[in-house]
């Protein structure tokens, strides 16, 4: 082999090699290690294992999360305040809250240290789920009953809100406390009048208690109000903008094909859940789609305004629920947010 011969197949070698070394480092950007591996992620449920949380299994049930770089870890939620507690203190990544719940807790210093980088719901679908023959038709009649939910709920924490702009007297209403799962045999078997619930859990409190669920939506007094946000630590979204923004559209993703499959959606939670079943979860999720969707405005899934926020902060602040001073951008990072 002449000199110029071995000199072009050594530069033809280190093309080859950089090719090779390029194409081996593509991994990179989806999270996974040099060597293939998923990291690792703990995610929370908003709250227990129905229809409207279904999403984070169809997100790893189809690969979403796998083809983002992650391994997740599915765990049963407990409401807001819970929720923001176990991310905050490093025990799970990721988790829904209501947006209104976390403003609350923020606004009155119960919490800090999360931000929200996605919209889940954009309206509040908090409600007080009854039945009929409780004599409850209309928020006043609430005055006298007894009501269950978990503390750290945001239908409880935001109930004197919802009161006081309702005509209610938030002192003549009882509340006792519950657990997610249990919230719903609690109403079923009459040791309460009413339960805290989204208002997608109408076919489930129905499939339960085999009587027709009477429905009081907090949106019908609150408009503005935003409903389930994701949130992760502040530390996070600073350190690793990257992770947190491929876990999110991983996530929406799943959260999309939910709402466009339902019934599959629902099946896929019945396989992972033994305990929840297919039907009453699809049935959460037609519900849910109207809630996903930004009627009207064209914006993306998962986006957040600024202004409809602040006015969110406006109400709270006009209601007396949480004192002047907190700003949208305190509680949303909007770089991570998907633009709209």
């Amino acid at each position: 082999m002449t000199r110029l011969t071995r000199t072009i197949a050594v530069a033809a070698l280190a093309t080859a090699l950089a090719v090779v070394s390029g194409c081996s480092g593509s991994n990179e950007s989806d999270g996974s290690g040099s060597d293939g591996s998923l990291e690792k992620v703990t995610y929370l449920t908003s709250f227990g294992n129905f229809g409207r949380d279904s999403y984070a299994w169809v997100a790893k049930d189809k690969g979403f999360f796998e083809e983002a770089g992650f391994d997740v870890d599915i765990k049963a939620g407990n409401g807001t305040g819970d929720n923001i507690k176990t991310v905050v203190g490093g025990q799970a990544e990721f988790t829904p809250i209501d947006l209104t719940g976390g403003l609350l807790q923020m606004g009155n210093g119960q919490a800090k240290d999360f931000v929200a980088v996605a919209g889940i719901q954009q309206r509040t679908m908090a409600a007080i789920i009854t039945l009929e023959g409780n004599g409850i038709t209309t928020p006043k009649d609430l005055e006298g009953k007894k009501l269950a939910d978990t503390p750290g709920s945001v239908v409880r924490n935001l109930f004197p809100t919802y009161a006081k702009l309702a005509g209610v007297d938030a002192s003549k209403v009882e509340w006792v406390n519950g657990q997610a799962q249990t919230l719903i045999g609690t109403l079923a078997g009459g040791q309460v009048q009413g339960i805290g619930q989204f208002v997608v859990g109408k076919p489930t409190v129905e499939g339960v208690a085999k009587k027709t669920a009477v429905v009081l939506p907090y949106s019908d007094i609150m408009t503005d109000l935003y409903g389930n946000v994701l949130i992760t630590s502040t530390k996070l979204a600073n350190e690793e903008p990257d992770k947190v923004r491929r876990f999110t559209q991983a996530l929406l993703k799943g959260l999309e094909y939910s709402i466009a499959h339902p019934q599959e959606a629902g099946e896929i939670l019945h396989k992972n859940v033994s305990t929840a079943q297919a039907a009453p979860a699809a049935a959460e999720l037609e519900l849910m789609g109207a809630y996903v969707r930004s009627a009207g405005s064209g914006a993306a899934v998962g986006t957040l305004d600024s202004e409809r926020i602040a006015r969110s902060i406006a109400i709270l602040q006009g209601a007396g629920a949480i004192p002047p001073g907190l700003t949208p951008e305190q509680i949303i990072n909007f770089d991570l947010a998907p633009k709209s």
